[in-house]
């Protein structure tokens, strides 16, 4: 079966460890993941200049590994990423902002690919969100 898995909350809320476990057990019982989207507040997840407190666990770099581990599609909302100030290098030249902070597991497109992976897949599971 295939997947597609959209995050709609940020990397320290609950919704978004339950979206990695989903994906991980997603795969380990032998499906795909056509796509990991993220939108809204999830989008802070692809943020590279997330810290956490010591005693909590990384969950922004827990995607990042598994989406490099398992070279997974991963997409960013390029509206909702520039809202929150989540940019790569190309939209942080265009919008003459200092730094980019997006990690590099993680691109950034429109809301249209996440339309295109749910047509792709079995299921589009969401997460999180108002």
């Amino acid at each position: 079966m295939k997947f597609a898995i959209a995050l709609f909350s940020p990397a320290h809320s609950p919704a978004a460890r339950r979206a990695l476990r989903f994906a991980q057990a997603v795969l380990q019982q032998g499906h795909e993941i056509v796509q990991v989207f993220l939108y809204q507040d999830g989008v802070q997840t692809a943020s590279a200049n997330l810290v956490f407190p010591q005693d909590e666990s990384d969950v922004a770099q827990q995607w990042r590994q598994f989406i490099q581990a398992h070279q997974l599609d991963g997409v960013v909302c390029i509206a909702a990423a520039l809202r929150r100030g989540v940019l790569d290098q190309q939209e942080g030249a265009r919008h003459t902002r200092p730094a980019a902070n997006l990690a590099t597991e993680w691109s950034l497109s429109g809301l249209g690919q996440l339309h295109d992976a749910a047509q792709q897949a079995d299921r589009l599971v969401c997460f999180g969100g108002h």
